[in-house]
């Protein structure tokens, strides 16, 4: 099961499928893609955006078709490609069409099919049904499929199964709820209809806009699979991720976390911008896991793995130190660097006041400030606290040390320490002398690590082996907060998170980078839903389909509800995804005609029709009418 390559960097087993020229599953590496945005009827600008995509790098890439008259475009759009001497595989996206799917299918190298739209409808409509009565719905399902694949069959055209999580369908919905399980049920019936019918050239994907979501259906689909032996290749992408720091953070979390349990053959970074800006970002996340070293490295315990679930939440128990474990939220530390203080609190998340000198927390303050810099003469608010390496500053200071030199101090009193374990060194903790620090906040150091998220998580469970219950800071340092950093730290540190681990997150770089890294910290928590600080968005990376330009719209309605801390805004280009996503949402922003946006709080329609240029101030009025 997936569980046995928890603790290693390993390929989970999946067969070859042939995807065009271009092979994807077994040993093949990591593939890369994106979609267009463009009109698909308009066959030169799709033309021209496939052909920026393929020199951004992407292995395959996908479009939208609607109906099967578009689907005939495919044609010609093949033609102009090659005439420019492009030889991409490309692959069509089909909703609600099951004839659009099949004249695809003999066109272009993969048809991708929406389990929630394929067949059943979605009108969000519960339905009652015997387990008879249900069987009977599951078998109908082969009267729409197995023609499509015994033309893939012929034309050598691969499929995809894609299940989103906000496209599931009324039945599924009805009978498992809105749960990863109804997405792994959703597409285990297709893929046994697959397996009856002797077609093996599937590739699955399993998405949602929430992270948490997105990994555990995965998770319990190669679960799943396996116990009915199948081995097919999994697309993984976190839809509807945003753009900009959350979009990255999001993606690098969902995908970064699955690809270190040695899930996925195919990634698609979903971000509310331009296709071709997708793919550098999706080719840093891939080579944050084949960079690192596949070897495997011992403990001086054995780990054992534990009894639990993989497949939902599950927080690991550790008791309170000042507000650091137990049931606090995960608190966040910003280094300082004591050249300008003050900026640098400031850039810590809090605000000054010149006059009093002194300053206010927000939401977005951290919890602890790291620094060897005497700042007595500043007026820090009530609670926050300073962690310094030296232990002469002021008899006020929370003292950092290594494992090695917390050892050789002789006389701890009651003065609570932080101890700093190296990740890079694991054979030099001696995992039985932790029982004998009840007053340590332990800090994991990932930094020089070449496998932070096998020995994060070892080390974690040998502490619930053995029942030590301190509370763990997180830490990686970075030379510079770049895209790279923001990726590896949201991939290595959220994925420790999303299990669990981790009571506090402590991320560097450089000094002028303190504000970055504070973000950051903070954006890793709000992903991983272990911590809420600002405002929370669902917004899709566009498609043909979409009837407005999403990244500007996008950024028009942060700017004017960034204020709004908790409140959850779908941002959606049409109606595809729209209602199922904002099960996940407060409030929900989706076109539905041209230059017409339909406002939704949670489900319900409250504003229809809603003219473009107005519907963000009307969206706006709409959640301070409710909060």
């Amino acid at each position: 099961m997936f569980k046995d390559n928890y603790l290693k960097y390993k390929r989970n087993k999946t067969h070859k499928v042939l995807i065009g020229n271009i092979p994807s599953g077994e040993n093949e590496p990591v593939r890369i893609q994106s979609m267009t945005n463009t009109d698909t009827n308009d066959i030169e600008a799709t033309a021209t955006q496939i052909i920026e995509i393929a020199d951004a790098g992407a292995d395959y890439v996908r479009l939208t078709v609607q109906t099967s008259f578009i689907a005939e475009k495919l044609k010609d759009i093949k033609k102009l490609l090659e005439e420019k001497g492009y030889d991409i595989p490309l692959i069509a996206d089909i909703h609600f069409s099951p004839k659009a799917a099949e004249v695809a299918a003999k066109i272009i190298d993969k048809v991708r099919i929406n389990p929630g739209n394929y067949t059943d409808l979605k009108q969000f409509k519960h339905i009652g049904y015997t387990d008879e009565e249900y069987q009977k719905e599951v078998e109908n399902l082969k009267i729409n499929f197995v023609p499509l694949l015994n033309i893939c069959k012929k034309y050598n055209t691969a499929i995809r199964i894609g299940t989103n999580h906000g496209s599931l369908s009324d039945r599924i919905l009805s009978y498992y709820g809105d749960t990863p399980e109804g997405m792994v049920e959703a597409t285990m019936e297709f893929l046994r209809i697959c397996k009856e019918e002797n077609f093996t050239d599937v590739v699955i994907s399993m998405k949602a806009s929430n992270p948490i979501v997105m990994i555990y259906a995965n998770r319990l689909l190669v679960q799943k699979m396996q116990a009915e032996d199948m081995y097919f290749p999994l697309h993984l992408g976190v839809t509807e991720a945003g753009n900009d720091l959350e979009g990255r953070i999001k993606s690098a979390l969902g995908i970064g976390t699955l690809l270190a349990d040695g899930i996925g053959d195919t990634i698609r970074v979903s971000l509310t911008e331009s296709p071709a800006k997708e793919i550098p970002v999706a080719r840093k996340i891939t080579e944050i896991f084949k960079s690192a070293k596949f070897k495997d490295f011992s403990l001086p315990i054995k780990v054992n793995m534990p009894e639990r679930s993989f497949f939902d939440y599950e927080k690991r128990k550790s008791f309170e130190i000042l507000n650091i474990g137990g049931k606090n939220v995960p608190v966040v530390i910003s280094e300082l660097f004591g050249k300008q203080i003050t900026n640098e609190i400031t850039d810590s998340g809090f605000i000054f006041n010149k006059k009093k000198k002194q300053f206010s927390k927000t939401d977005l303050s951290a919890d602890f400030l790291f620094v060897n810099t005497d700042i007595n003469d500043i007026k820090l608010p009530q609670g926050i606290k300073i962690i310094s390496l030296k232990k002469n500053l002021t008899s006020n200071n929370l003292i950092l040390v290594n494992f090695e030199d917390y050892k050789l101090i002789e006389n701890k009193d009651d003065k609570i320490y932080f101890v700093k374990f190296d990740a890079s060194e694991p054979k030099n903790i001696e995992f039985e002398d932790l029982k004998k620090m009840p007053k340590a906040v332990f800090v994991l150091d990932l930094t020089n690590s070449d496998s932070p998220v096998r020995y994060g998580r070892a080390f974690f469970l040998k502490l619930g082996e053995l029942r030590i219950k301190n509370p763990v800071i997180i830490q990686q340092n970075f030379k510079q907060i770049n895209e790279y950093a923001i990726l590896k730290a949201s991939a290595e540190i959220g994925a420790l998170f999303i299990d669990g681990f981790g009571d506090g997150i402590m991320i560097s770089g450089s000094e002028n980078d303190i504000s970055k890294a504070n973000e950051l910290s903070f954006g890793i928590l709000q992903a991983c839903r272990t911590r809420i600080s600002k405002t929370e968005y669902i917004s899709c990376p566009s498609c043909g389909r979409t009837l407005f330009n999403l990244e500007e719209i996008t950024a028009k309605i942060k700017a004017k509800t960034a204020h709004l801390k908790g409140v959850k805004i779908a941002i959606m280009g049409c109606i595809v995804n729209g209602l199922g996503e904002m099960a996940d949402a407060d409030y929900g922003y989706v076109g539905t005609g041209k230059g017409k946006v339909t406002l939704y709080k949670n489900k319900e329609v409250i504003r229809k029709n809603v003219p473009e240029n107005e519907a963000a101030d009307v969206l706006l009025q709409l959640i301070e009418q409710y909060l």
